[in-house]
């Protein structure tokens, strides 16, 4: 079995989890490919890989073909993986290095066992549904697409922005706040949560409008059909906003007219029995946990 290994950063505690994943991929005899970038964290923290093949950029990926990538860190390791990935079609695993981790969902004691299962088959792939921003002035280069979410921001500590909002051209609403987050359902538990967005199902074929802040106290969270195509007029009283798609950020102004659709294609994670999104929710939100006493 063919893998690529990517993460971003290494902390003291996660030397010994790394050295051990490596030791049962090796035992496993799988063909490792490790991200330069994580190669050379690696070395500088001591951990000397026994045989080193290095891969940089979307076009490895391409070029390798791998089985799968597994990812060493948070949720946002993932969602930094998935510009390599892209519609590659390879599946991702996620090793939970950080704190909450709902996409990192195989958690550091576990690593074992998880290498046992993906090497003899013994998972199942969840298809999750990306979006898709298009704009008339180039954003996000060749990636602009998220897996979480994409929104419109007010910048620094400026006045609230308006957001007028179109669905399939037909006008939504104008949205006076400091923002607006338009989630997928994997997105669903992330930024669009906080600001008190519905949970979604990763299965569900919807989209989430959420605002931030908003100054109209009536106005509340949307859900849409995931095939609806989502337009938007910004303006305020400075020339500069923020757009986000997942933790990636460019700056734009109201001239900039903005649309977002479901992507062309999706991202495969793989989930390793008994993992389930309600096992994620209990344990990650503790649902069904009596905490009074």
């Amino acid at each position: 079995m063919r893998i690529l290994l990517f993460g971003q950063k290494i902390k003291t505690d996660d030397i010994s989890i790394i050295q051990s994943l490596l030791h049962h991929l090796a035992g496993a005899k799988a063909e490792i490919y490790i991200k330069d970038s994580f190669l050379e964290q690696c070395l500088e923290m001591g951990i000397k890989p026994s045989k080193i093949e290095t891969w940089n950029e979307y076009q490895d990926v391409v070029r390798l073909k791998p089985d799968c990538m597994i990812t060493l860190g948070g949720d946002g390791t993932i969602l930094n993986a998935l510009t390599f990935v892209r519609e590659s079609q390879v599946p991702i695993l996620g090793i939970n290095l950080g704190r909450l981790g709902f996409l990192a969902s195989i958690e550091k004691r576990l690593i074992a066992d998880a290498v046992h299962n993906l090497i003899h088959g013994m998972f199942e792939l969840d298809v999750r549904t990306l979006i898709q921003l298009e704009c008339n002035v180039p954003l996000f280069g060749e990636t602009p697409f998220a897996l979480n979410d994409f929104s419109i921001l007010k910048r620094d500590n400026s006045s609230m922005i308006t957001i007028h909002t179109y669905v399939n051209g037909d006008f939504l609403n104008s949205y006076w706040a400091d923002g607006l987050i338009i989630a997928t359902p994997t997105g669903s538990t992330g930024y669009s949560l906080s600001c008190g967005g519905p949970i979604l199902f990763p299965q569900a074929q919807n989209l989430i409008i959420t605002p931030v802040a908003p100054h109209n106290l009536n106005v509340r969270p949307v859900v849409l059909p995931d095939d609806a195509i989502l337009s938007f007029e910004v303006e305020g009283r400075t020339d500069n906003f923020l757009c986000t798609l997942d933790s990636r950020y460019e700056v734009i102004s109201a001239d900039y007219q903005l649309g977002i659709r479901k992507c062309d294609f999706s991202i495969r994670l793989i989930q390793l029995q008994p993992s389930s999104f309600l096992k994620t929710m209990h344990d990650k939100l503790n649902w069904g946990l009596d905490q009074r006493n």
